[in-house]
């Protein structure tokens, strides 16, 4: 399943450019402490948080990550919409809480 097939199905926003909504994803984490992030999340995954600021961009780059989803409504930084083009990982959003979209991920992911 690719970034871009996620973004149709959980009908997300897109904020940056199109590059890397080809990427596949193979998973996904949801966490809003970096630490954990970089300690835990799986290459490939997306990555689900309400952290707006650039250093997400870095934490994504390090660990891999396919795509970032951010919650409630939050938008991202200027700097951090730059980052994301610039690494072509883009950075998606929605309205819905972390637990509502990890669930829905979840079930994308794994019910085929």
């Amino acid at each position: 399943m690719t970034v871009k097939d996620i973004v149709e199905a959980l009908n997300l926003k897109i904020y940056s450019d199109s590059a890397g909504l080809n990427k596949e994803v193979t998973g996904g984490y949801t966490s809003d402490l970096l630490s954990d992030v970089m300690g835990n999340a799986p290459a490939g995954a997306i990555w689900i948080t309400l952290q707006t600021h650039v250093n997400v961009m870095a934490v994504a780059t390090l660990k891999d990550i396919s795509a970032v989803i951010l919650v409630k409504g939050l938008e991202p930084e200027a700097n951090t919409v730059a980052q994301s083009n610039n690494k072509e990982i883009p950075i998606l959003g929605t309205n819905l809480q972390a637990f509502e979209v990890s669930g829905m991920l979840y079930n994308l992911i794994y019910s085929k």
